[in-house]
């Protein structure tokens, strides 16, 4: 399957246009994301359980200090931060000696699937290994990245069996993602508190000065892959994200407030309205994936295309080789609602598929990681 990104950034630049026009007087450049009082300020509510940033935060079961992250033995682990609902957070911080104000290098900020924390997961990916080295300036004399690692809390999920909580994860379903609380038909409401924690622990390294500010990227894996597309999506700050076998953020299993991406303001809570509709996105994932997922995973790419998103597709069959169509056995619907997946014995109606999916799936890209920081090079933060 072909990417859709091509040289021009025209689609992007006309949906960022008529997001500035229809939000009212604002200047080119402005960041709709930091001024709540800029975005549309009705938003009618069609669906009882939902709100209008689709469903309501997500409640922690349980704190989540027994997942805290070590960092292991070369990363930094940064002073904790308390979001606004009182939950202590983490988040490593893997930096090269090279690293100087007078010698600035991208930051990449990882995020991690559910279930595995960032000690888990950082050490199934090459990332870790390739952040002295990988070119992500095009400069001979910068290679290497700063490498940001923030931990999830523990939470409910709107994912099959096991994946519906009680380990670290990203809460997608409220997806209040303006810089601080919004006043929509009367009401405040928060900023996702996971998008606040990953704002926080960036703002703490880029005040070093280390950080080359156009080429702030995000990378992410699974449950991480949504929480790093939604954030992106909403953060003009972020100039490019390259993820692994994403769940649509939007849409996807058994999520009772979906909602429809658009550039513009939303007509009713069925949208989201962008905040950073502009950004280039790379998204890996298998044509044979987990729970069903790869028609998501189309599905995804042919909705932000439709808001004028950016956006590269590459589906890798069971060797991990290139292929243009999801497999069958795996998985057909959209939405990626496999029958029977709330009950672990469901997976009995396709052991076949859901086991080969679920292999793939917890497979990092290995042969791909390299086309991943390709891409992010290719796509600095606009001047």
């Amino acid at each position: 399957m072909k990417g859709i990104l091509g040289d021009s950034r025209l689609p992007a630049l006309i949906a960022l246009g008529l997001l500035a026009a229809c939000s009212g007087s604002q200047d080119p450049g402005t960041d709709p994301g930091t001024d709540p009082s800029r975005l549309i300020q009705n938003i009618p509510v069609t669906r009882k359980a939902c709100t209008p940033f689709g469903n309501p935060p997500r409640p922690v079961q349980a704190e989540n200090a027994l997942f805290h992250p070590t960092c292991l033995l070369t990363g930094k682990r940064l002073a904790d931060y308390t979001d606004a609902e009182g939950t202590p957070r983490q988040a490593c911080l893997f930096e090269p000696a090279a690293a100087a104000p007078d010698h600035k290098l991208p930051l990449v900020v990882f995020i991690h699937p559910s279930i595995a924390g960032p000690d888990i997961a950082g050490t199934a990916t090459e990332i870790r290994l390739k952040q002295d080295s990988a070119d992500l300036t095009g400069d001979p004399n910068r290679p290497g990245f700063i490498l940001l690692e923030p931990a999830g809390r523990v939470t409910e999920r709107y994912y099959p069996v096991p994946d519906q909580g009680y380990s670290p994860g990203w809460d997608n379903w409220y997806r209040q993602l303006a810089s601080g609380p919004r006043t929509v038909n009367g009401q405040s409401y928060p900023e996702n508190v996971d998008a606040a924690t990953i704002d926080h622990f960036i703002a703490e390294e880029v005040a070093t000065g280390k950080v080359d500010e156009k080429r702030i990227y995000v990378m992410g894996w699974s449950n991480g892959s949504a929480m790093g597309l939604l954030y992106a999506l909403n953060r003009p700050n972020i100039a490019a994200a390259a993820v692994y076998s994403a769940p649509d953020p939007l849409a996807a299993f058994n999520d009772p407030c979906e909602q429809t991406p658009v550039a513009g303001p939303p007509k009713d809570d069925t949208e989201l309205q962008l905040l950073n509709p502009g950004l280039p996105i790379f998204h890996i994932h298998n044509s044979c994936d987990i729970a069903g997922l790869c028609p998501n995973g189309l599905r995804l790419q042919s909705r932000l295309t439709a808001a004028g998103v950016p956006f590269k597709g590459l589906i890798l069959d069971n060797r991990k080789q290139p292929t243009d169509a999801c497999e069958a056995i795996c998985g057909t619907d959209p939405n990626a609602t496999p029958a029977g997946l709330a009950d672990p014995t469901g997976y009995l109606t396709n052991l076949p598929g859901y086991t080969l999916g679920t292999l793939n799936h917890l497979t990092w890209p290995y042969s791909y990681t390299d086309s991943m920081f390709e891409f992010l090079r290719e796509h600095p933060r606009p001047q």
